[in-house]
């Protein structure tokens, strides 16, 4: 975290996450029904295409995109070659992954983050934190058993979980790369650059498979998913951890991820495919004592 960065700046930072987690949730429970009716690489090659638009307008009517962002454009290829990958692999675990296991897989992005933020930008995780972290994940791995004893002793991992499980270590690597990796650029502006390059690296290996879907006859929900992750789950999502990465330390930007389990039961509750069994909320319970040991340790 900046040195400079105020108590305001922090506070931001923090209602920031809030955010990004509340949207995240909502891309598993979409996601999940989503992701059956068309490849990972199709959808998400839409997604990252429209959403660069939409930030690429927004960033130019909001001062627009100045020459010197283009500095060093191997950092945005970088960035959103992570991202992409992320992203896709999301999909490819919710093609057999429940939302709030795949969730679960979700939150074990800080205690991976903090140990990248540490190797990448060398930040110190206190003893606190890391108690926290060690919460959080046995919360997370409580959920994504789904309360089974014999799961867990065995270890036996679904095998969406374990796709989608590729895709959080690219999550929790791209956190502190991001204020390594920043010159000083406007959010929008950072933001736009790396969903450029999210879009053509996916394009890249994709290509075939935008081409071969059948766009005017996929179902309803296909084009309701598409819409919400593209506006809500890519666009803001992106700049609202963009936003907090320069604000806050990667371990507590990434502790935010513990409310996404929470945050995706009730929209599964809200979109009416019923709760989790009783037993997984101890998992749940968890995850959001680790995010209050984590926030209430503000030093």
């Amino acid at each position: 975290m900046p040195h400079d960065a105020t108590a305001a700046d922090r506070r931001n930072g923090h209602l920031a996450m809030l955010t990004f987690s509340c949207l995240v949730a909502g891309s598993f429970s979409l996601g999940s029904m989503a992701a059956n009716e068309i490849t990972p690489l199709a959808l998400n090659g839409v997604r990252f295409v429209a959403a660069t638009i939409f930030v690429g307008i927004m960033a130019m009517a909001t001062g627009g995109i100045p020459r010197e962002a283009t500095r060093q454009p191997w950092r945005y290829l970088i960035l959103g070659g992570i991202f992409a990958l992320y992203f896709v692999m999301m999909f490819v675990g919710l093609k057999t992954a429940e939302p709030v296991s795949a969730s679960a897989v979700f939150t074990l992005t800080p205690l991976l983050a903090a140990g990248f933020g540490y190797l990448i930008m060398r930040q110190i995780t206190t003893r606190r934190i890391a108690m926290a972290l060690a919460i959080g994940a046995a919360g997370a791995l409580w959920v994504i058993f789904r309360a089974d004893i014999h799961a867990l002793l065995a270890f036996h991992v679904g095998r969406g979980e374990a796709l989608y499980f590729i895709g959080v270590v690219a999550h929790a690597i791209y956190t502190p790369l991001v204020p390594r990796l920043h010159r000083g650029e406007r959010t929008l502006v950072f933001t736009f650059f790396v969903l450029a390059s999210a879009s053509l690296v996916i394009l890249l290996f994709g290509w075939k498979d935008v081409l071969a879907t059948d766009w005017a006859h996929l179902p309803a929900i296909v084009w309701i998913a598409l819409g919400y992750i593209t506006v809500f789950a890519t666009t803001t999502t992106a700049t609202l951890l963009a936003y907090a990465s320069v604000r806050l330390a990667a371990a507590k930007v990434m502790a935010y991820t513990y409310l996404v389990p929470s945050w995706v039961i009730i929209w599964e509750i809200a979109l009416g495919h019923g709760t989790p069994p009783a037993l997984v909320f101890g998992g749940i319970g968890l995850t959001i004592l680790a995010l209050y040991l984590l926030l209430e340790h503000e030093g």
